[in-house]
């Protein structure tokens, strides 16, 4: 089953939050128009190296079951080009979308 829902940010600002329920796991990503967070599943390392030309703003977090989880848990790796943001390891995923707007 899959679920898109609009994810509210604050000042006027709604995101796309997405959830597909798979055997034994659910991915989950938040994504705005520039770049997205995602759970464990999200391989950073293949995306700053072997996609490093798509300058892709993406951040990581583990351990995360809900969309609600993923806003609140701390990002546990970003891409380089994320960090050129100002995103950081370590900060919130709301915050981080927010620097993706």
């Amino acid at each position: 089953m899959m679920r898109m829902v609009p994810v509210p940010l604050g000042d006027g600002i709604t995101a796309l939050g997405v959830e597909v329920k798979l055997p034994k796991t659910t991915l989950l990503s938040i994504s705005t128009d520039r770049g997205y967070i995602m759970c464990g599943a999200l391989d950073v390392g293949l995306l700053n190296d072997r996609l490093k030309d798509r300058e892709i703003i993406a951040g990581r977090a583990v351990g995360v079951k809900t969309l609600e989880e993923l806003l609140a848990a701390p990002l546990e790796s970003v891409t380089t080009t994320a960090e050129s943001l100002g995103i950081t390891v370590g900060m919130n995923g709301a915050d981080a979308l927010r620097l993706m707007i």
